[in-house]
């Protein structure tokens, strides 16, 4: 089976997260933190399988798709102005984007997340002595 993915969202108390099916959203749900987020999709997405007839799933099938606010609060170790350095990016531009007060369009998203992964993989491959 494959994984059921639902797109993540911030919110003034924690995180939201929605499930789309053919282009309708099917679940919704929201947490105070991912874990608990992640625990609510599971519950969301498993009422919405057994009112259609689909199998059930367990918590390992479900994943996180993050819009930039969400992921700069789930990952608050992760500065924004560095970032912003590395991707070549305005601060500016990118704190807007973290903010919600612009929305980046794909290409952007794209570079961040590329950018993000490359930092990903480099502290992967470090050591400490």
């Amino acid at each position: 089976m494959t994984t059921i993915k639902f797109t993540v969202g911030k919110t003034s108390t924690g995180f939201d997260a929605y499930y789309e099916n053919n282009g309708n959203v099917v679940a919704v749900t929201t947490g105070d933190t991912i874990a608990e987020l992640k625990i609510n999709a599971l519950e969301a997405y498993n009422i919405y399988a057994e009112e259609t007839g689909k199998k059930s799933i367990t918590a390992e099938k479900i994943s996180f798709e993050f819009d930039l606010p969400s992921f700069f609060e789930y990952f608050p170790v992760i500065s924004a102005k560095a970032l912003s350095a590395r991707v070549g990016i305005n601060n500016t531009l990118l704190s807007q984007y973290v903010n919600g007060i612009k929305k980046p369009s794909h290409k952007q998203v794209q570079r961040i997340l590329t950018e993000v992964k490359v930092i990903g993989k480099e502290l992967s491959e470090l050591e400490l002595v």
